[in-house]
Formats: structure tokens, sequence, C-alpha cells
């Protein structure tokens, strides 16, 4: 058998490990195709709302506000009860929510505001608890992956836009749509949960002690709360880093179709279409990316990302011709596609406390959908939503300096009986 790694090491078939892949591709798949199918609906929403953009915002803060109160909570569950657990719950409480929102928008704000938080919950938890159960497949096969568990969370927002476009296309109600995501997503999520796994804690890695700022002390894992991420430093600057990216991601997602119609004079069906543009570009990004990585490192990589979405932006904001809007949307996809995953990555560079790094991580992360929805609408209640959105390109400026924080952190072996071989 080749080598693949501690994990393997540790007397995990085969098997066990390819199931693990596949269940863990098929949950971030599931995820992803839920919150773009969202997202292709908001312009219908908000017509049927008839809201302001800066009421928009406000109620889209509520998507943000569930996994506010979700993350921070979630290294603690996972420590208790597993990622397949968690996942599985977050899977139904998501799947809830949408339904909420399906039957509840031609009645209201309250009962919108309402589901979309019990989305937000739902699948903020579930991002934290699929990231650490994507380490764990990660070490286990013994090369990196977690940006191709992203790349499947795109693929799957490409589906996601892709069949929202259609329905807007051919004019299927908003609830038909909402609904029959919500109960595909949440029977698809809860069964692949069924096959994720856990590594033995004698296969992890240990951070060296001179590693960098907040890795944590080698020797063996002490036990600690999964909250004691939040006194580290380097824990906070990758948050910080992802904070940044994932405004921008954010923006993509909940505001691009509606700047693209509002400020470019364009058909509805012409702003989902570009949406999914962006939603591919961020694929490709996660799936090719790795070899990046591998070639020149996370902060080169980060970097030029950083700078590449900045382009983007700015042709989305003063391109001034539908055709360069769109150049500029694949462009800031590309651009932040490694963000987010490779933040996560950073994170949890020493497994030993990977669950309270990546919930830390991404708490910060999530933070940007706070302050991101309700501050884009009300500058755009004022300047118009592109150049609301130009505003935010000071975010990518911030990204290229706060990348430094997710260089690897190095990590020897746990000596342990019957393991042997590099750390993943």
């Amino acid at each position: 058998m080749r080598n693949t790694g501690q994990g393997r090491a540790a007397g995990l078939a085969d098997s066990t490990v390819r199931n693990a892949r596949n269940a863990v591709y098929i949950v971030f798949i599931s995820f992803g195709f839920a919150s773009a199918s969202w997202a292709a609906q908001i312009p219908q929403v908000r017509s049927a709302l008839s809201v302001s953009p800066g009421v928009l915002g406000l109620i889209l803060l509520c998507s943000a506000i569930g996994p506010a109160v979700a993350i921070p909570l979630t290294g603690l569950a996972i420590h208790r009860f597993g990622e397949a657990r968690v996942v599985a719950a977050a899977g139904i409480i998501t799947a809830a929510g949408l339904a909420i929102v399906a039957l509840g928008y031609p009645h209201g704000i309250a009962p919108t505001a309402v589901g979309l938080f019990i989305y937000g919950f739902g699948s903020g938890s579930g991002d934290v608890a699929m990231n650490v159960q994507g380490t764990v497949v990660e070490r286990a096969l013994g090369r990196a992956i977690l940006p191709k568990f992203h790349a499947g969370w795109s693929v799957g927002t490409v589906a996601g836009a892709g069949a929202g476009t259609i329905m807007v296309a051919w004019h299927v109600p908003v609830t038909a749509d909402l609904l029959g995501v919500a109960l595909l997503a949440g029977i698809t999520i809860t069964a692949a949960t069924r096959s994720f796994m856990t590594l033995a804690p004698d296969a992890a890695p240990q951070a060296a002690p001179a590693a960098s700022p907040g890795a944590g002390q080698a020797g063996p894992a002490a036990a600690r709360s999964p909250l004691a991420a939040w006194t580290e430093l380097r824990t906070l600057l990758i948050g910080l880093f992802v904070l940044c990216m994932t405004v921008i991601e954010g923006i993509g997602n909940n505001w691009l179709s509606l700047g693209v119609i509002s400020g470019y004079h364009a058909a509805a069906v012409l702003g989902t279409a570009t949406l999914s543009v962006f939603l591919a570009a961020m694929t490709a990004g996660r799936w090719f990316g790795p070899r990046a990585i591998d070639r020149h490192g996370r902060v080169r990589v980060l970097q030029a990302g950083a700078a590449i979405a900045l382009a983007g932006l700015l042709l989305i904001s003063f391109g001034g011709f539908l055709p360069l809007a769109v150049a500029g949307a694949a462009l800031m996809g590309l651009g932040i596609s490694l963000g987010f995953p490779v933040g996560m990555s950073a994170a949890a560079d020493d497994p030993r406390y990977a669950a309270g790094r990546v919930s830390t991580a991404s708490s910060l992360g999530y933070a940007a959908f706070l302050a991101g929805p309700p501050a884009i609408g009300a500058l755009a209640d004022h300047v118009g939503i592109l150049d609301a959105l130009a505003l935010a390109s000071i975010l990518l400026v911030a990204a290229l300096f706060l990348s430094r924080a997710t260089a690897p952190v190095r990590v020897v072996a746990q000596p342990a009986a019957g393991s042997a071989g590099p750390p993943a």
C-alpha cells in the first residue's frame, strides 16, 4: 500500500478514507447549491417585498446574524458530538430555514427574516464542521485537498445559480423552487454524514515550538477549551484576512446580480447569469489553485488573488459596459476563490486545536456578513450599488497585508506506536 501520511498509517482503510472524501464533497456541494439557489432568488424576493436596497440589506443581515450566533459555539459542539452529528443537524436546520423563507416571504418581511436567521444558523455551523472534517480527510490522504472541497462547494453554487437562472427564466414560483432545494439539501447532507470519519489522537502532527505566534506548543496535546483559540494572535490575523475576503465573496453572492440589473439596466436573467460567471470563476480557482500554492506558496498566491479580485471589482464598478462587468465578475471570483478555504487550512495547521481555531477564524470571517449587507445597502441608497461596491475595494488592499499570517506552521510528527510518515 502506498504511503499517504499519518492518518493512513494509523490504520485507516482505503475505502474508509475514500468514502469520507466523497461524503465531504457531497456535503460541500449541497451547501453550495442551497446558498446559490437562495442568492438567485434575492431579486425576486426583493420585488415581492417592495423594499429599497437599504431595507434589503437589513433583511439579508438576518442570514449573517445566524452564523454569528452559531459559529462561536460550533467548536464546542464538534468537541462534544463530532463533525458528523453537527453537520447532519446543520443540514436539517438549513433546510428548515429555506422552507420558512419559501413559505413566508409572500407574507412580509418578518417571516423572511426569521427564515434567513435559521438558514444562516444552520449553514454557518455546517460550514465550520465540514471544514474540520475536510482537514481530517486531508491528513488521512496525506495531501492537500481542502481547496478542492471548496471547489465542490463552488460547483454546487454554479449548479444552484444555473438552476436558479432557469427557474427565473421559466417563471417558476420562488416558493416551489426553494422548497425543492430545501428538501434535496436536507436529505443529501444528513445521508452523507454517515460516511464521515475521525482520526486517532496519536495520529495528529504537532506544531514546533517556534513555528509561529499563537501556534501552540510542541508536545502532547493538552486538554483545553476550543475557545482558547480566541487568545492566539496568528488565529486572529487569519480570521481578519478571511473577513476581508468574505466581505467580497458576500458582495458577489448578494449584490452582484442586483448591481448588474440596476447599474447596467440589464434584464433579471442577465443579472443572474453574471452571478453564474462569478461562481464559475470561483470554482475554477479552487480546483486548480492548489497547484499554484504548491509551486509558489500560500502567501504569494493569496496576495496575487487579492490583486486580481481588486481589478475585477473595479471593472464591475467603473467598466460602464456590460461585457466588462461580466469580465470583472470572472476576475473577482477567481481572485477571492482561495481566500476562505486556504484561511481555514491555515487555521487547522496544528490538528490538535483545529476545531477551535477553524471556529474562531470562521467567526471573524462571518462577522463580515453582519456589517456587509446593511453597509452596502445603506451606501447604495445614497450613491448607487456600483459605487457602494467600489468602496469595498479597500478590504482587498488590507487582505494583501493580512495574507502573511497564513504562512504554514512547521509541524513535526508525534511519535506513536505504529505510526510514521510526514504530516499532511
